[in-house]
Parts: structure tokens; sequence; C-alpha cells
């Protein structure tokens, strides 16, 4: 365990974030989860989460006492001043500036802002979130620099010393599920699998071998595609 006061978890109700979840769960005697409302097309994702945190509390005794009080913002104003496709019933596409557009502006920077606000309140001295640069869309950020940076700012700004934790920033998503197992077996892997919501489409219709979703989005190919490289190498 870390010597940490606690930990701040950025949960959506997704793969990653619920795999962050349990790597805190695994280091810090106090987790909190927060999550966002935003507007988000994939709103099915904040439907999913009280789920996924009361299958986190049955994986273990000392998880379920560790794992504290979860807290939803509602961020509307985020979806109503941007214009992308993860905020408006448009189709997944590239844009001219070499971005997909469910690239959402300024999400994870006001998120981690929100975030440590909060975890002042609350007297947690971590923040943890799923950011990855090596097997993502591209996200400017979602990069390490932006975090290391935010991160400086964040204690410049509010005189803590508040440090940023992306366990899944140098691996990619065959590398994700076998973290999962790592921390909880192969009953955290079914559960991240079953319960847990990816789809930028917010599809929950069918099943697939690595999980619901539209199979088509660019959140489910990188999934499926990561899940059946963990399986092959299992």
């Amino acid at each position: 365990m870390s010597n940490a006061k606690g930990a701040l978890v950025l949960f959506s109700g997704g793969q990653d974030s619920t795999t962050c979840a349990a790597w805190a769960l695994a280091r810090y005697e106090r987790v909190e989860t927060i999550g966002f409302d935003y507007g988000q097309r994939h709103a099915v994702e904040l439907a999913v989460r009280p789920a996924v945190l009361q299958a986190l509390r049955t994986m273990s005794p000392e998880w379920n006492a560790c794992l504290g009080e979860d807290h939803m913002l509602d961020l509307g104003l985020l979806g109503r001043i941007s214009d992308t496709s993860l905020t408006k019933d448009v189709a997944i596409a590239m844009q001219e500036n070499g971005l997909p557009n469910t690239f959402v502006p300024g999400r994870n920077l006001l998120f981690m802002m929100v975030a440590a606000t909060l975890a002042y309140r609350r007297g947690l001295d971590v923040l943890v979130g799923g950011m990855c640069e090596t097997d993502y869309s591209g996200y400017p950020d979602c990069r390490n620099d932006t975090m290391q940076s935010l991160q400086a700012t964040l204690n410049l700004g509010m005189a803590t010393d508040l440090r940023i934790e992306t366990p899944l920033m140098w691996i990619d998503k065959a590398q994700t599920w076998e973290l999962a197992r790592e921390l909880g077996g192969e009953a955290l892997v079914e559960m991240v699998r079953t319960e847990t919501h990816t789809c930028y489409l917010g599809e929950r219709g069918e099943l697939h071998d690595w999980g619901y979703g539209c199979g088509a989005c660019p959140a489910c190919e990188l999934r499926a595609k990561g899940y059946r490289a963990f399986r092959e190498k299992a």
C-alpha cells in the first residue's frame, strides 16, 4: 500500500477506467471515484457505472473496504460548447487537423481540473486516469507530456502536491487486459468484458467475445483487437 492519503479515480464505467480503479484499489488504502456527464452520446457508460463499482467491491474484502464515495458531476457545458461525434449525432470521421472528430477539445483538461478541486476538498492527493498514448486515437490530451504539464499547473495554481498517475500510459490494449488479470484474475477480466462500456455509439445489444459494442467504431476496434491479442498470448 502507498503512503499517499488516497486516490481519486476518473471513472467512466469503461474498460480503461475500471482497470485503473482496480489498480488504485491494489495500491491505496482509500479510493474514491468521479464521473462526468458531459452530454456524451454514449451516455450508457454512466448507466453501467454503479454495477461496475459494485462488482469491484465483490472482488475482495480489501477492495470493498478501500472503495469509498463515488461522485457524479454535471459538465453539460462541455457538450454544449463542443462540436464532436461524441456529443452530437454525426458520423465518426477524420478532420482536416488530422484528429478524429471523436476528440472532445479540453475534455481531459477540464476533467482533471475538476477532479483536482474535488480531491482538494476530500483530502486526496493522487488523481488516477486512464490516459494512454501507446494504443489510442491520437488525442493530444492523452499524452504523457500533457499530464505532466497539467500536474505542474494544478499544483502551482492550488498550492498542493497532487500526483497524476496514468497506469495505462505506456501499454497497449492487450496489456491492459493482462493488467486486469494480474490485478483480479479471470474474474476481473470477465467483469470488464461483460459489465463495462466502451463503444462510442452506446451499443449494448450484442455481447461479443470482447464485450458489448457496435464492433465498428474506433473504441470497439481497439478493444476487440486488444482482447483477441491478449487471449492469443494466454
